[in-house]
């Protein structure tokens, strides 16, 4: 996994992305930003970014926290799950700390669990930008259909950076 997520981040620096919009949030105080393709429908929310496969077989969204408020972002992400029907199977969990992404650790909480359309493949991710400042990457993805977004995945995450 470490070298997939390497390789991403170094094809991130070409424009892969054909018409993908890099963004940087949030928009009044950018402390980190993302390329995600204009299929996606990338937009802005409350606290940070989400986007969702054109088939709606991928959802991916990039919070920022704070030392502070960072439980209250993980419970938002998790309570916006189990609202659009999301149910973790908690005894799948695995941890994975052994990945980077542009000099940013990238720790890894994956699950398997079902939605309304089958079986889905969760993740919460935890990122550094900045001092004081997290990402809270959300993934929640058909396994039956994930696999055709794999690249997108990759090239996504590969893109994320701290803002400059």
């Amino acid at each position: 996994m470490k070298k997939i997520v390497f390789l991403a981040a170094a094809l991130a620096a070409f424009p892969m992305l054909a018409n993908a919009k890099s963004i940087a949030f949030p928009s009044d105080a950018p402390v980190a930003s993302v390329t995600i393709p204009d299929s996606w429908k990338p937009q802005e929310t409350e606290t940070g970014i989400d986007s969702s496969s054109p088939d709606s077989a991928i959802y991916f969204s990039l919070d920022v926290a704070t030392g502070d408020n960072v439980d209250k972002v993980i419970d938002d992400a998790v309570n916006f799950l189990a609202k659009n029907g999301v149910k973790v199977d908690a005894s799948t969990r695995k941890d994975d700390d052994s990945n980077e992404v542009n000099g940013m650790k990238l720790s890894l909480l994956n699950w398997q669990g079902t939605d309304s359309d089958g079986e889905v493949n969760i993740t919460l991710g935890l990122l550094s930008p900045a001092p004081n400042k997290l990402l809270i990457l959300t993934y929640w993805g058909s396994k039956e259909n994930q696999d055709k977004h794999k690249q997108e995945v990759l090239d996504i995450v590969g893109s994320i950076a701290p803002a400059k």
